[in-house]
């Protein structure tokens, strides 16, 4: 007689696979920083990577990177806050499986000193560009007809800055919590169509942005004080939670925010 431990569905588990093969992915903002990591990243695991960004030249040198690894990557040079061109970037790939919305920038300072300039480029580098290529993206997955059974996943890179509020960051803030609603409400409509919906929250990442922005020895104190773990997130770090939230390993993970802040907003 066979015991029914036999039959109990996590005695037969085995893991999922945190690979990419067969897969294409978008990444915007991918000429450096973080879009760079994770575009080496899921070339790493199998995907060929869509690099997106203003500048050829840029995009370029880290498609050479991702060669030298091995990986499969083209280069798509667009600027994302044209609607137009982004559009038609997004609709002229032959397919799409990931799309990662990474492109965005901050420009910290004290509310009274906001520009309508500053506004506006943020609400529309990290708001509206982030809606319309989500937006060209789903309509560029629905066209395969094996959606439903392969799924897709769109990765919206949104900020500790996005689960809580800090100083001089009114605006970065408001369109990262602004993101942080827009996955939840896609990842519930796409759902029933295969498609999954997350955003990754990162704290201060070492980066030559980040360093440039903490600066001073008040600056970085001010963040190492924030940060119970004692230090910046590293770009692998963030390269690790993108690849699993894009692989069949995260395949009943949707409409949340893994948060890789170093116990930042756990105070």
């Amino acid at each position: 007689m066979q015991s029914d431990k036999q039959d109990s569905p996590e005695l037969s588990a085995s893991l999922p696979p945190f690979r990419l093969d067969g897969r294409l992915a978008l990444v915007t903002g991918a000429s450096g920083g973080l879009g760079a990591a994770i575009a080496i990243g899921f070339a790493q695991a199998g995907a060929e990577v869509a690099l997106m960004a203003r500048r050829r030249d840029s995009l370029e040198a880290v498609a050479e990177r991702i060669a030298s690894l091995g990986g499969r990557c083209r280069v798509v040079p667009c600027d994302v806050t044209d609607d137009a061109a982004l559009r038609g970037a997004i609709g002229g790939l032959d397919r799409l499986d990931v799309l990662v919305n990474n492109a965005g920038t901050n420009f910290p300072e004290p509310i009274t000193e906001v520009t309508d300039e500053h506004l506006d480029t943020m609400l529309a580098l990290n708001v509206r560009s982030v809606y319309v290529a989500s937006q060209a993206a789903v309509r560029k997955m629905l066209e395969d007809p094996g959606r439903a059974t392969r799924g897709g996943v769109i990765l919206n890179m949104s900020s500790q800055m996005g689960h809580v509020g800090s100083p001089n960051r009114t605006v970065y803030c408001m369109t990262k919590h602004a993101l942080e609603g827009f996955t939840k409400a896609l990842a519930v409509e796409l759902a029933p169509r295969g498609i999954r919906v997350n955003s990754i929250a990162p704290t201060f990442v070492d980066t030559p942005l980040v360093r440039r922005v903490v600066n001073t020895p008040e600056r970085r104190d001010f963040v190492m004080s924030r940060i119970p773990m004692g230090h910046l997130a590293s770009v692998e770090d963030i390269m690790a939670a993108a690849v699993y939230l894009a692989s069949p390993a995260a395949a009943m993970v949707t409409g949340t925010s893994l948060v890789v802040d170093g116990g930042w907003t756990a105070q």
